[in-house]
């Protein structure tokens, strides 16, 4: 089974003209499947952990520390791999305006 056929969990939490909020939780090896952002957006991770993050030029990990944010530009296109041996969890805003 390839990492494609499992998907994480996602919550929309407000979703209105301005922002799209929405939890995302990862049990181990879950995915987002590939999907291309449409608006700027801000992580806040919930979990401490690594993601592996496949992108069209190859793929990379990324450690993530709960409560540390970071922001990304419209245009990210990705597929978004829980790497740890347990549930990862994550907020996203998607900022709309």
């Amino acid at each position: 089974m390839s990492d494609d056929d499992l998907e994480a969990v996602p919550t929309v939490q407000v979703d209105n003209d301005r922002v799209r909020v929405t939890e995302w939780r990862f049990a181990p090896g879950t995915a987002t499947g590939w999907h291309r952002h449409e608006f700027d957006y801000v992580v806040v991770p919930m979990t401490t952990g690594k993601l592996l993050l496949k992108e069209g030029d190859g793929e990379r990990y990324a450690e993530l520390t709960a409560g540390v944010s970071y922001s990304r530009e419209v245009g990210v296109e990705h597929n978004v791999i829980n790497a740890n041996d347990y549930e990862f969890v994550f907020v996203e805003v998607e900022m709309k305006s």
